[in-house]
Formats: C-alpha cells, sequence, structure tokens
C-alpha cells in the first residue's frame, strides 16, 4: 500500500510539474519505481468514481450509461435513501436486473461494514458468495485499514480498492 501511495504521489507531482511547464504535450513522464503493476492498480481505482444515490444531484447522474432523466428524477426523489435496497428498489420499477447491476457499479448507497445484511453485502458489484462471506466474517471493522488487511487475504490490492467504492463504516 506504501508503494500505491508513494508511486501516486510521485505521479500526481510529475503531472502538475508538466502542467506548468509550456510544452506539456511534449513531456514525457517517467517513474522508473513505478511497476507495471502499479500502474495498473493507479488506473484501476482512477477510472472508477463512483457517485452516491443518496447525495447525488440529477446533474450528477446526467451521462452515466443507463440512466435517463426519468430515472435520474426518481434516484434524487427517493433521496435520503435508508440502505442500498431501498436504491436497488428505485431502479428495479424501470430497469430490469442486468440494467440496474450496470447502474450499480457507477452508482450507489455505500453499504455499512458493520451494519449490512446480507442482502445490501450482495449488492455491491461483483461480489461472490465467498466474499460475501468473508465481509461478514471480520465484523465488527474497526477502521477501513482493517478491512483492506482482512479483505486483501482474498483478493488483491486493485480490487480491495475498487470493494472501498462501495462500503463504509
Amino acid at each position: 500500500m506504501r508503494k500505491f501511495a508513494f508511486a501516486a504521489a510521485i505521479t500526481g507531482s510529475t503531472l502538475a510539474l508538466a502542467a506548468c511547464s509550456g510544452d506539456a504535450e511534449d513531456t514525457v513522464i517517467t517513474d522508473d519505481a513505478t511497476t507495471p503493476a502499479e500502474m495498473e492498480t493507479v488506473e484501476a481505482t482512477d477510472t472508477q468514481t463512483v457517485i452516491d444515490a443518496g447525495t447525488a444531484a440529477a446533474e450528477d447522474l446526467a451521462g452515466i450509461d443507463g440512466i435517463s432523466e426519468e430515472l435520474a428524477a426518481a434516484i434524487v426523489a427517493g433521496q435520503p435513501y435508508a440502505d442500498v435496497t431501498a436504491f436497488n428498489t428505485v431502479l428495479m420499477e424501470s430497469l430490469t436486473e442486468e440494467q440496474a447491476a450496470t447502474v450499480r457499479e457507477r452508482v450507489f448507497v455505500p453499504v455499512n461494514l458493520n451494519e449490512a445484511t446480507e442482502e445490501q453485502i450482495r449488492l455491491i458489484p461483483g461480489m461472490t458468495d465467498k466474499m460475501v462471506h468473508e465481509f461478514e466474517e471480520y465484523r465488527p471493522y474497526e477502521d477501513m485499514a482493517e478491512f483492506d488487511r482482512e479483505i486483501g487475504k482474498y483478493v488483491d490490492e486493485a480490487e480491495v480498492a475498487r470493494f472501498r467504492n462501495y462500503v463504509t463504516l
């Protein structure tokens, strides 16, 4: 995790310096300390932005695949959501399960790790039976570092980071 944080800091600093230079388009950014695996982790976490359905404005939802203006209005009208199952109910009023699953990848109500039901955990995108069990087994979580450590026993860093987009304490 330290390597990731270091690589992200170096990359961010390099990008900031490149942006300040006159020929940013001609600047080649190299970082010999970052391995290809670390770059994949950075790319995986940077490309997945999950919007909280409980606080999102219709403008935040515009342009997300699978969300029409009508659905965006329905999502906003249902706020605040008690939990992800309440949000999923709104989705299922106008979408198929497959379409709702696609929307839940980008728009979600964070699941409280210590209080969530199995049904709520199962709505986390990419959740498997094994991971549902692992999420429940390590309760209560003291902090997110404990979540990272325990769930990291079963999946790689990129997947732990992806799961963090959907959970809270």
